[in-house]
């Protein structure tokens, strides 16, 4: 079979396995968040945390709810490294440095998962399990609960509140993935990935040498870092380490993994607002924005430059043999247009058209189809913009499902579009404006700018990949990005949570000959169009100093 067929079947039938999950996962979770029952599990669980579950919250509220539970996350995973030499099962790993533990901390926490460190050489059992891989769960699960959020905001009418957050929270984690993960770890475990708890131990490498490093629990932690659009690996290779990610099928269905809630999210989106052609008219977004990144990504590798890339048909410098350029193409493509950050081959070595692609990706807002529960509630502001620009251009009133857009709506939703650009550009200015940070970079010229713009990106947009061809791991760089995570991540939650407020105190407005109809393919196009100039006029400049200079010299 030659790679090109073979590249065709395993996207083919990692989209096949898409859609037939988008109906019914898109309705169990609508079941799970409109729900009124409580499990004895859960109900224990609200015990224990001391809030009352059948008891509804303001905006404010839930934003509050939001922050204090990451803020306590943050503390938690930060002193659980600090004290990583006192704890069992360190595996004689010493006590993290500071400004690696804030960075980690924060890093998982916001769903980012951006690791300036090697995990084997650096984590025991104890902060890998009850540290990192919880917050792979309960990051996961928050921004679940946002998008859920907003979703109320528009099916909602009349109200000031907006659900329980610790209800949104419980429920994601228990119901929805949880079950998955657990499953999705049994599989990678018959494929192959370890699951122990082992100490130190040595192997025989291909090359007849002898190898010794830490194995882990990785199956698990696997599972739930491309579930949740994580991306955070056990081992410095990530996803492509043999121990991660054995096999051709355990490749596919981590990224079928990475996918599969994001896409699904649309679904339950429809239902709940009771019109699912509107979830049908997200998922056509997602799915436009996403064929066209793959399709390009893909011809970006296949058409290097070179004599040996011509001679092989692709550039498979810093590939894994057993994945390819075609799986490997795909697997970046999917891990930065969501905000896993997960990688099976090496980002740097991509050509310069592809490695911006790639930058590319990560700076629409990874809305197609986006991180778990982020990618929604991105696509839906970005529908909201697409309403009003609408109404600017051809007359048509600002509405969309039923809610009008008005001043204080698109400030909301403007000033979420905003923060991510200020944080990227400031911080990629600031790096290249100082000694301390372009003392990081490994490579000057055009290359040296584009490993500092997509690390920049990568933190704010909350992605966590990196080029890797920057030493991040110092106090500059550990600060500054992880700064960049911060605002990046609760910023947007909590202009969202007021744009949620907002539209759920208005009552509902009845279409009129006026309103735009946010159902049919021309709604499709202009939200295509209207997220690929936003970009494009606001990172246009940076990528031509960047990969595109690369690319066109």
């Amino acid at each position: 079979m030659s790679p090109t067929l073979a590249g065709i079947l395993f996207i083919g039938s990692l989209l096949l396995a898409l859609a037939v999950c988008f109906k019914p996962l898109g309705d169990y979770m609508y079941r799970v968040y409109s729900g009124t029952r409580h499990s004895a599990v859960e109900r224990g669980i609200y015990r224990l945390l001391g809030v009352d579950p059948d008891g509804e919250q303001r905006w404010g509220v839930y934003a509050r709810g939001v922050l204090a539970f990451s803020v306590l996350s943050v503390l938690f995973l930060y002193a659980l490294q600090r004290l990583q030499d006192h704890l069992v099962l360190s595996l004689g790993m010493k006590a993290v440095e500071p400004s690696s533990a804030w960075n980690t901390a924060v890093s998982f926490v916001t769903n980012t998962n951006w690791q300036s460190y090697s995990g084997e050489s650096t984590m025991g059992h104890v902060v890998q399990t009850a540290g990192l891989a919880v917050q792979n769960f309960v990051s996961a699960a928050t921004g679940m609960a946002v998008a859920v959020a907003l979703v109320r905001g528009f099916a909602r009418s009349k109200t000031d509140t907006l659900g329980n957050f610790w209800v949104d929270l419980v429920r994601g984690t228990i119901r929805i993935l949880l079950p998955i993960a657990f499953v999705a770890a049994l599989a990678l475990v018959a494929g192959g990935a370890i699951q122990t708890f082992a100490g130190h131990g040595t192997w025989t490498t291909l090359t007849g040498g002898e190898q010794t490093f830490t194995p882990a629990a990785a199956a698990s932690q696997e599972a739930i870092k491309n579930l949740g659009t994580n991306g955070g690996g056990i081992f410095n290779a990530n996803s492509a380490h043999p121990f991660e990610n054995p096999t051709a099928w355990t490749n596919w269905l981590t990224i079928f993994l990475l996918l599969v809630i994001a896409s699904c999210l649309p679904r339950t989106f429809g239902r709940m607002v009771g019109d699912n052609r509107q979830g049908h008219a997200v998922v056509a977004v997602m799915a436009t924005i996403f064929a066209a990144s793959v399709a390009l990504t893909h011809w970006a590798e296949r058409s290097a430059g070179g004599t040996v890339p011509q001679a092989i048909g692709a550039a498979m410098e810093g590939r894994e043999t057993r994945f390819g350029v075609s799986d490997s193409a795909m697997f970046a493509s999917a891990t930065t247009l969501t905000s896993t950050g997960a990688v099976d081959s090496f980002h740097d070595s991509y050509t310069a058209l592809g490695g911006g692609m790639l930058i590319f990706n990560m700076l629409l807002g990874e809305v197609a189809p986006g991180g778990t529960g982020a990618g929604l509630y991105g696509m839906l502001v970005l529908a909201v913009v697409t309403v009003f620009v609408a109404g600017l251009m051809v007359g048509r009133t600002p509405e969309y499902l039923g809610k009008k857009i008005g001043a204080r709506e698109i400030k909301l939703a403007s000033l979420y579009l905003l923060v991510t650009p200020a944080l990227v550009l400031a911080g990629t200015a600031v790096a290249m404006a100082t000694a301390t940070g372009r003392a990081a970079m490994l490579n000057g010229g055009a290359h040296g700018l584009s490993e500092i713009l997509y690390a920049y990106t990568s933190a704010s947009n909350n992605n966590g990949s990196a080029f890797a061809g920057v030493s991040v791991n110092t106090p500059f760089h550990n600060t500054t990005l992880g700064l960049c995570m911060a605002f990046g991540r609760f910023l947007p939650i909590v202009l969202v949570l007021a744009l949620a407020g907002s539209l759920a105190r208005q009552a509902p407005v009845p279409a009129s000959a006026g309103t735009l109809p946010t159902h049919r393919p021309q709604f499709v196009g202009m939200v295509v169009g209207v997220t690929i100039i936003l970009v494009a006029l606001t990172f246009l400049p940076a990528l031509a100093l960047g990969p595109l200079a690369e690319g066109l010299l």
